[in-house]
């Protein structure tokens, strides 16, 4: 690590796995993008699971986010 980067100022990453519908990627994608650095997206493979990767501390509000669209998920 550099000596300009203090581990007290490097999020902790999480990592959250979802099934939703696999026509359903770029929906969730354009939302998420509108939320600046909230959490990356990206496929698994599998058809119809994601991965979102977030900082701990953006989990406060980036659930209540994917509680509200998980119909539109389906």
């Amino acid at each position: 690590m550099s000596d300009f980067i203090t581990p007290a100022l490097v999020p902790e990453l999480c990592n959250s796995y979802f099934r939703i519908a696999p026509g359903r990627f770029h929906y969730l994608k354009f939302i998420l993008e509108g939320y600046d650095n909230l959490a990356v997206l990206s496929s698994t493979g599998v058809p119809g699971t994601v991965r979102l990767k977030y900082a701990r501390e953006s989990a406060d509000e980036l659930f209540p986010i994917l509680a509200s669209i998980a119909a539109d998920l389906r």
